[in-house]
């Protein structure tokens, strides 16, 4: 065999393989280079999925704020998540203070526990109060599209929280499991909420069996409104004391209950949130 002939025969061969190995593969595409928009929105669908909403927040902080072609899904996924987080974190914070109450032997473990939480749950509610601002500004869609799966965990009571309100504390593992627990509950509450069928779960996941889930705006803003205005208490005197930021939320839910037809409802959530700007002394 001629060197011409051995070099034809290594070549047919390579590409024979190359074709067997595009066979198996099925031809896959590779994966978004890291750091495109489409990098974090894969991101984002597979730490969601896999129930790390810490994560996903993250990723979808990259889409959110710039002008790309996920925008438009990434911010109402966002918003969902990092209210229904800091709801979460808010829960978590409020059962540890009445634990200080109730354990007055030692009362200090649930104390920093609280103040931790209660930290964490005004950091999501900011970033959602930012991230509905650029919403607002950016999406005039008559419909909001919720274009990402049914969330992972249960709106079941979680009895850990019970136990830790009445003082008892439980192991820092078991902490975990309950944090972990507790804003994915809340992160599920929030999207029936967002969906138009609040606390109902059966509903909601039926919803998501058949993605998109389109949404009426005034459904999904007026869900948020209220959501807004319960997290502004989080900035109260009594709590994290931060009467500028309890300003924000409740001046973005009133933004926000501008573009929503006026009812009943939405009048007494309005008479409410004033209420709240007028004791905290904001104009």
């Amino acid at each position: 065999m001629t060197a011409r002939e051995t070099q034809a025969l290594l070549t047919s061969a390579l590409l024979a393989l190359s074709g067997w190995m595009m066979s198996c593969t099925g031809g896959a595409p590779p994966p978004p280079a890291k750091g495109t928009p489409a990098f974090y929105w894969t991101a984002a669908r597979e730490t969601f999925s896999a129930g790390d909403y810490v994560k996903a927040s993250d990723h979808l902080e990259q889409l959110a704020k710039t002008d790309n072609e996920y925008i438009a899904r990434a911010q109402p996924w966002k918003l969902v998540l990092d209210t229904g987080m800091a709801k979460g974190y808010m829960e978590l914070a409020d059962r540890f203070e009445r634990g200080s109450f109730a354990n007055r032997t030692n009362p200090t473990p649930f104390r920093r526990h609280m103040s931790e939480f209660r930290i964490q749950a005004g950091q999501y509610a900011m970033q959602a109060a930012e991230t509905m601002f650029r919403f607002r500004e950016k999406n005039k869609d008559p419909q909001i599209v919720l274009e990402f799966t049914y969330p992972t965990g249960s709106a079941a009571e979680i009895p850990q929280l019970n136990k830790i309100a009445q003082g008892i504390l439980i192991q820092e593992a078991e902490l975990e499991a309950v944090e972990r627990r507790t804003t994915q509950r809340e992160v599920l509450l929030m999207t029936c909420r967002a969906a138009g069928a609040p606390d109902d779960t059966a509903k909601t996941q039926e919803l998501f069996k058949s993605p998109p889930v389109r949404v009426p705006r005034e459904t999904f803003l007026l869900a948020f409104a209220e959501a807004f205005y319960d997290l502004s208490t989080l900035f109260g005197p009594k709590k994290l004391d931060q009467p500028q930021r309890l300003g924000v939320l409740c001046k973005e839910a009133l933004a926000v209950l501008k573009e929503v037809p006026e009812s009943k409802k939405t009048k007494d959530l309005r008479a409410r949130i004033e209420k709240a700007l007028k004791e905290a002394k904001i104009t």
